[in-house]
């Protein structure tokens, strides 16, 4: 990939336990996340004035203007330099996979290589999500997002991303949670090898935004029962998107191939998490 683009991959939460709330209402959490082979492209070129243009398949609803993570982030990189952005969408916007932040902490990577300036420090003012998808590796992230540490020994996982078109409000999710006390993951993660021992043990493991989730949208329900032959069908975040672990891509894509012709309508891809550090789309 050339030095002024970056790929802006999909994050998925494998696990995310809410075990806490500040005083300012920001929730604690424990999660463990992963990233996809696919995801939004941005392209950087040099010019006078910011400018950003929006296209791809997903690209319609997607506002262009100064309130776009992508031309907050630059403005944050540096508040007067001009670049010519180009952000080609293939995620769904407020799905539960950081499309945003994503976007946000890619046009930070590739602003801060033409423009030559380092990546900032404080940049969860952008979002609580941006600081852990400037680095798209596997990482534990806890507090509201802004802690983060590498999570190594776990093996690429061969996946089925389903999203059903409807937004869930995160806000709207964590206001009808019930519970937001809830225990964390283990303090040392185990290493897993193969992708049947990582679904294995994460099936120990919860996504306390779920319920929540399924009466803010109760067709996550539906997705969730597409996946009903992956090893682990998982939603992500807060949602609406869900996940499905398999033991290998040629399971993931015929997956993928079953729900999209049984639900035309929704957004179903086959991918890879946590792929070799090569690998992208």
């Amino acid at each position: 990939m050339k030095v002024n683009e970056a790929l802006a991959p999909a994050k998925v939460n494998l696990t995310l336990h809410v075990t806490g709330r500040r005083d300012d209402g920001y929730h604690l959490l424990d999660s463990l996340v992963v990233f996809a082979d696919l995801g939004d492209h941005l392209r950087a070129g040099p010019a006078d004035d910011l400018t950003l243009e929006v296209t791809g398949p997903m690209a319609a609803g997607v506002s262009a203007g100064p309130d776009n993570l992508v031309l907050r982030a630059a403005r944050h990189l540096h508040p007067s330099r001009g670049a010519r952005l180009t952000l080609d969408k293939h995620l769904p916007a407020a799905a539960g996979i950081g499309g945003g932040s994503s976007d946000a902490a890619a046009a930070l990577r590739v602003l801060s290589r033409l423009w030559d300036l380092p990546l900032p420090g404080d940049c969860v003012v952008l979002g609580a999500d941006v600081p852990v998808c400037l680095d798209p590796v596997a990482q534990r992230l806890s507090g509201i997002g802004e802690r983060h540490i590498p999570a190594p020994g776990l093996p690429p996982l061969p996946a089925v991303l389903v999203n059903p078109g409807i937004a869930a409000s995160t806000p709207a999710v964590f206001a009808a949670l019930e519970n937001r006390t809830n225990s964390p993951m283990p303090s040392k993660l185990p290493r897993l090898d193969t992708p049947r021992e990582v679904a294995s043990w994460l099936a120990t493991q919860r996504n306390d935004l779920t319920a929540p989730a399924r009466t803010v949208a109760p067709v996550i329900e539906r997705c969730l029962s597409a996946l009903h032959n992956a090893r682990l069908a998982r939603m992500s975040g807060s949602g609406a998107t869900c996940f499905g672990l398999y033991d290998t891509r040629s399971d993931a894509e015929a997956a993928a191939k079953a729900i999209a012709q049984a639900e035309p309508d929704w957004w179903v891809r086959e991918v890879t998490l946590n792929p070799p550090p090569s690998s992208s789309r």
